[in-house]
């Protein structure tokens, strides 16, 4: 459940989770390079990226952890709640055409300064592509 104003510090408690699923599309990596301005050829060309490690191109690491920012913006803990830090690890490759399911969970809460720490990730088969943790402040009752 979400408020439409987003949740308040008081509505949140350890153990809540949020998951969304994205699928990766040739649209997604296009669009992303034109606001990013990454054009890093392992994003872009085929031709290039088959003579990579990966073999085949792959999404930008920064468009999956953009599926974290909308949880956090949108559903847990919402509208209202500014993002102040971000800690993530990529450990493995995402491609175009994946299946994206992006998780977050609140794991602390911190009443001084309304912060709330959540562990993120985004899992692609099973596996995780990125993990770690994110740090929003929150807005308290009090506050609307």
């Amino acid at each position: 459940m979400t408020f439409k104003d987003g949740y308040k510090f008081e509505d949140l408690s350890v153990g809540m989770t949020h998951e969304t699923h994205h699928t990766i599309t040739e649209d997604d990596v296009e669009l992303f390079a034109q606001v990013s301005g990454d054009r890093n050829p392992l994003h872009m060309d085929e031709d290039y990226a088959k003579k990579t490690a990966f073999g085949q191109r792959i999404a930008h690491g920064a468009l999956t952890a953009s599926y974290i920012s909308g949880i956090l913006g949108n559903n847990l803990p919402g509208p209202g709640s500014i993002f102040v830090g971000l800690s993530m690890r990529f450990r493995r490759p995402v491609y175009i055409g994946s299946d994206v399911l992006v998780r977050v969970e609140v794991s602390e809460m911190q009443p001084r300064g309304n912060r709330v720490t959540l562990k993120v990730s985004c899992i692609v088969d099973g596996k995780a592509a990125i993990s770690g943790e994110a740090v929003v402040m929150v807005p308290s009752k009090d506050e609307s």
